[in-house]
């Protein structure tokens, strides 16, 4: 069954949206923090006499990153800076440091620093002398708050990322039509700072497909579809953890009253960046159907290989695709499948517009449903961070 929805604008529904909105209120009222006091103007003097007057932000991945106050955020190569002044104080760390858990000292200098020869003078202030670090041995350069921060104890209903979208339509004319799609999904990684090695990460996703078309003299057309799931990611090194996953999932087109999936397994993330990620999975499940024909109810174990990929374009367009495929051990007809991609353009701060594509397969479901339901949903996305 294929359904298209649009959004010319968005209403306010009971219901299904309430999770959305608890979500809404709950996660980016704990995001919101003070604004720090905006510090003195930091200079970078090029060999060719040029300079640059704005804000030295951070050195991750071999390049760093400065505001400009005419250029904005720019990124420029410190081996072939002529001079830097920053009167801002930083954490400088070398490529053969390794942060342990709660080491915010020992061997990691601390303070204002100053670019020259392709070395980072770092002046920790009282009397105390100053730290040569070649620009050749840099690992990271971050500044003094945030390495603080990534430190310190967060409760769970802090450090939450991700994004709300809410699309909704209504006809009024010879057919009577309403749709409303919603979506939440959240992530919270512990630490948050890539230049730091994950220890924990949880997810948690929810999306809401509802429709119906009345017209007189005509059986009423309904499409209903939910998801949801929450997954707990242990790592066990910087790219191998161990997951814990629950699902659920209901579809009025294949049958489907409610699919529940409990299981475990193993994850690797094979590309691990800010602005990219590539998840693989696998998982051994127990999975119970519940369909509108009882006949057709059964208990199954399966497994659950998954590929999930995000990759955010410049301007802050954002991609998120993932396929995954069921094998049940235990009853071979009773596989499944799932792929989706989506796309959300920034529109003003936090808001955007969002386009998905859902493709959900059931090889069993009851005599006269689909195996196949595809959705087009666009909407409106509010991201909390």
């Amino acid at each position: 069954m294929l359904n298209y929805r649009f959004a010319p604008k968005v209403i306010l529904t009971p219901g299904r949206f309430a999770l959305a909105l608890f979500f809404a209120i709950s996660f980016s009222s704990a995001g919101l923090h003070a604004q720090a006091a905006k510090p003195d103007p930091d200079v970078v003097v090029f060999p060719n006499g040029e300079k640059l007057i704005g804000h030295f932000e951070s050195f991750t991945g071999g390049s760093a990153k400065f505001k400009s106050d005419t250029l904005g955020e720019i990124t420029i190569d410190l081996s072939k800076v002529q001079e830097l002044h920053s009167s801002q104080k930083f954490a400088v760390i070398k490529k053969d440091v390794k942060l342990g858990k709660g080491e915010t000292d020992g061997q990691i200098p601390r303070g204002t620093i100053a670019v020259a020869d392709k070395t980072v003078r770092v002046n920790p202030g009282d009397g105390k002398p100053e730290q040569a670090v070649a620009v050749g041995d840099l690992n990271n350069i971050i500044d003094e708050a945030s390495f603080d921060a990534a430190f310190h104890h967060a409760s769970f209903f802090q450090k939450w990322n991700g994004a709300i979208a809410v699309g909704s339509s209504i006809v009024e004319a010879t057919q009577k039509s309403v749709s409303l799609n919603t979506a939440v999904s959240l992530v919270r990684a512990v630490p948050t700072e890539d230049w730091l090695s994950p220890r924990d990460r949880t997810t948690v996703d929810f999306s809401d497909s509802y429709g119906k078309v009345t017209q007189p003299g005509t059986p009423d057309v309904k499409t209903s579809i939910y998801h949801a799931d929450a997954e707990r990611d242990q790592y066990l090194s910087t790219r191998l953890y161990a997951l814990a996953a629950v699902a659920f999932d209901h579809n009025f087109s294949q049958g489907l009253d409610l699919q529940q999936m409990y299981g475990g397994g193993l994850g690797f993330s094979a590309i691990r960046k800010a602005n990219e990620t590539l998840d693989f999975k696998g998982s051994v499940d127990y999975e119970k159907q519940q369909f509108e024909t009882a006949a057709q109810n059964q208990n199954l174990v399966d497994s659950v290989f998954a590929e999930l990929y995000m990759l955010k374009f410049t301007h802050g367009i954002l991609l998120n695709q993932q396929i995954s495929v069921s094998p049940a051990w235990s009853n071979t007809r009773a596989y499944s499948a799932y792929g989706s991609v989506g796309i959300t353009l920034p529109v003003y701060k936090r808001f955007g517009f969002t386009a998905n594509v859902i493709d959900s397969f059931l090889n069993d479901p009851p005599p006269t449903f689909k195996k196949n339901s595809v959705q087009f949903t666009t909407g409106l996305t509010y991201t909390l961070h």
